[in-house]
């Protein structure tokens, strides 16, 4: 079952390009940290400014390091119904374990027409999908009772929901059954999205975290929420300081100063403002990270 801390991958670039080599590192060093699964190609990972032939050539270095260590969720969202199928048929290719495709955004569809757009890509392919509700970026939101129709598709086997509405966890759980995967889209939410009833978070912070957010995570499994406390105080100015600048620039300035990868970042997403550099480097302190 995809659960626990599953990182959503930034990706390398070096001049100007996709940097294959700190890539298949970084990949390699999140699994060894205790990382439980790895997403390429979602926001974080600049999937919106990849090309084709990147986005293919993500997935694939993702899935070859990984090398079956962990499950790949890749990220194959478009607001093109056609673009996601074709995608996610790359992905599957690939050897990709899932695939997470986001709400259509600046399109708008309704509630029907993000049903077929759905159900469209689960007809196309072998592999699970992982839905991506995310309204403050997609402007629409998937309904509980089309997230329920959905969950009725055999490989539709659960959510990323970055809503930050932790009452939504067991109105799924009541539309959509007890085994779909509840995963939390928000790090800072994810301790009590939990105790809620989820199994997971797709996270930013453990890009630059992996060992720590993994131990969250699994302390939150098994009911230890005390010492998950502990450990999520922590991590929560690291957690909300990553999105000071627009993400993943705060994050890859992170990984720069770790030795991990170029700060690279590409338009419309520039580096970090000064004030972020200084805040992120005492969040990672705090952390218990060294750089």
């Amino acid at each position: 079952m995809i659960s626990g801390s599953l990182t959503a991958l930034v990706t390398p670039f070096k001049d100007g390009k996709v940097d294959g080599s700190a890539y298949s590192e970084f990949v390699d060093w999140q699994i060894r940290a205790g990382t439980d699964g790895l997403v390429p190609c979602g926001t974080t990972g600049e999937a919106s400014t990849l090309t084709r032939k990147e986005h293919v050539q993500v997935i694939d270095l993702c899935v070859q390091a990984a090398d079956g260590r962990v499950p790949v969720i890749a990220g194959i969202g478009s607001n093109n119904t056609q673009t996601a199928i074709e995608t996610a048929q790359e992905a599957q290719k690939c050897g990709a374990d899932a695939v997470l495709a986001v709400a259509p955004y600046y399109n708008k569809p309704g509630q029907e027409g993000m049903f077929q757009h759905f159900s469209a890509i689960a007809q196309a392919v072998d592999i699970d999908i992982i839905l991506y509700n995310i309204p403050g970026r997609s402007i629409v939101d998937i309904s509980l009772e089309t997230m329920g129709r959905l969950a009725g598709i055999s490989n539709i086997t659960g959510l990323k929901d970055a809503t930050s509405d932790l009452s939504r966890v067991s109105d799924y759980k009541a539309v959509c059954g007890s085994d779909f995967i509840q995963l939390s889209g928000d790090d800072p939410t994810a301790l009590a999205h939990w105790a809620h009833g989820g199994t997971g978070c797709i996270s930013v912070a453990s890009n630059i975290a992996p060992a720590q957010c993994a131990q969250l995570h699994k302390l939150c499994a098994a009911g230890k929420f005390d010492e998950a406390l502990v450990l999520h105080e922590k991590l929560d100015r690291l957690f909300k300081d990553l999105f000071l600048d627009a993400s993943p620039a705060p994050t890859k300035y992170a990984l720069s100063l770790m030795g991990k990868m170029q700060p690279d970042v590409r338009l419309p997403i520039t580096t970090c403002r000064q004030s972020t550099k200084d805040a992120v480097v005492n969040a990672v302190k705090m952390a218990g990270i060294d750089i």
